[in-house]
Order: structure tokens, then C-alpha cells, then sequence
């Protein structure tokens, strides 16, 4: 994740993101509405990979009593985060770190959001005990990341689908085709039923797909 510190990435994070996450903005609304289904109007939520602040300004502007615990590895981005917060930004707590480093008291609802894809399958599954540790029983946790299969003839069948997107969306084609073998390459990406079922062995039920966009899928789940 050495892109995160990179003073030009962090500059256009917001721009890339957008182009390269179909409906990212829909995303974070859909998140905040998945949230708000369990979690009571004076909610304290907790979010991690949080840097940026995207999605922690979509949910301060749709619930404006909630409170948000934001986690991020990267002083950057967090940094950027709390620019991008602007006036919400008094109702939010940023913690530099992994998930070891957010508060342990029970949260109202959780998300991790274009997060997960960058753990190895062990250290996704230590990750998910631990916010699953953070919630109160019953609050949701709402997850989307990279996630998708590479069986059949054409391996990459998804990769390139969302190469062409980021293309209509701006990306330049040669940026948009190097993405297909960095994805393959850096990230551990885990195919939807691995990562469903990732889910359960860190205690969540009633997991239910909400979001899916070429090679991005989005969970809601619930903490017993």
C-alpha cells in the first residue's frame, strides 16, 4: 500500500477512486442506508480504511448525529481525511494504524470499504474477529472490496471488463490495461464464496450480497 504515502497519489486519490470503483458514490449512500437499518440516530460507528475520508463525509452528511471512529494505516491519508471532513470533521476521531489500533468499545455498525483486498487471506480473517469484537450484537458490518473468480478459459474476463470501464470513466487505456496485471500481481484477492465464507468463520451471519460491480462486490453482515 506505498501508493497511500505517495504525495501524488494522495493529491487525485478522490479523482481515481471515482474513476476506477463503479458507482462509488451510490456505494457509500447504499453503506449508510445498510447502517442506519440497526444503528440508532446518535450512532457511533466505526470505519476502517478510512483515509481519504470519502466515505466518513457521505455518512456525516446523511446522519447528522452520528459520531465515526476512522482507522487508517497511513498518516497521509488520514491527514487528507480530515481535509476532506471539513465541517464534519469535529464528529469524527481518526486513528493512525491497523485495526488493533481503534477503540474496542462496542460500535453501533462498522464498514471497511476497498480495504479488504489488500490482506492476505489470513490476516482478513484476523481482521474481521476484530471488528466483529467491536460491535454490539446485532450491528451491521458492511464490506466491498476486489473480489471475484478466475476459473474458466479467460482468467481475466473481469479484470479487462473493468479495465474498459475505467476507461469510459477517463483513465487513459494504457493505465487502465497496466491495472489488470497489478491487481493480479499485489493483490490476494479472494473469490466471492472465499469471501463469504471468511465472513462466517469470523462469526458474522446473515450475509447478504448488496453491491456488485465487475470485479467489485459489497456484503452486509451482522454481528450475532
Amino acid at each position: 500500500m506505498s501508493a497511500f504515502s505517495n504525495p501524488e497519489a494522495i493529491s487525485t486519490y478522490a479523482q481515481t477512486a471515482l474513476r476506477h470503483v463503479p458507482g462509488l458514490r451510490d456505494l457509500h449512500k447504499m453503506a449508510s442506508v445498510l447502517l442506519a437499518e440497526r444503528a440508532p440516530s446518535d450512532a457511533r460507528i466505526l470505519v476502517l480504511g478510512a483515509g481519504g475520508g470519502l466515505e466518513l463525509k457521505a455518512f456525516a452528511e446523511m446522519q447528522p448525529s452520528w459520531q465515526f471512529d476512522g482507522v487508517d494505516p497511513s498518516k497521509e491519508m488520514l491527514r487528507l481525511a480530515g481535509t476532506t471532513l471539513g465541517a464534519f470533521a469535529s464528529r469524527v476521531r481518526l486513528w493512525e494504524g491497523l485495526i488493533g489500533s481503534a477503540p474496542t468499545e462496542p460500535f453501533d455498525g462498522a464498514t471497511c470499504l476497498l480495504t479488504l483486498h489488500f490482506l492476505p487471506r489470513a490476516e482478513r480473517l484476523r481482521t474481521l474477529k476484530e471488528m466483529h469484537l467491536r460491535l454490539k450484537p446485532g450491528a451491521p458490518l458492511v464490506i466491498a472490496h476486489h473480489s471475484f473468480s478466475s476459473e474458466g478459459p479467460d482468467p481475466d474476463k473481469w479484470l479487462k471488463r473493468n479495465a474498459a470501464y475505467g476507461v469510459t470513466s477517463g483513465v487513459p487505456a494504457a493505465q487502465a490495461e497496466s491495472s489488470i496485471q497489478a491487481i493480479r500481481e499485489r493483490l490476494p484477492v479472494l473469490s466471492p464464496q472465499q469471501d463469504v465464507d471468511l465472513l462466517g468463520e469470523a462469526g458474522f451471519v446473515n450475509v447478504e450480497l448488496f453491491y456488485c460491480a465487475f470485479t467489485f462486490k459489497g456484503w452486509v453482515a451482522y454481528r450475532p
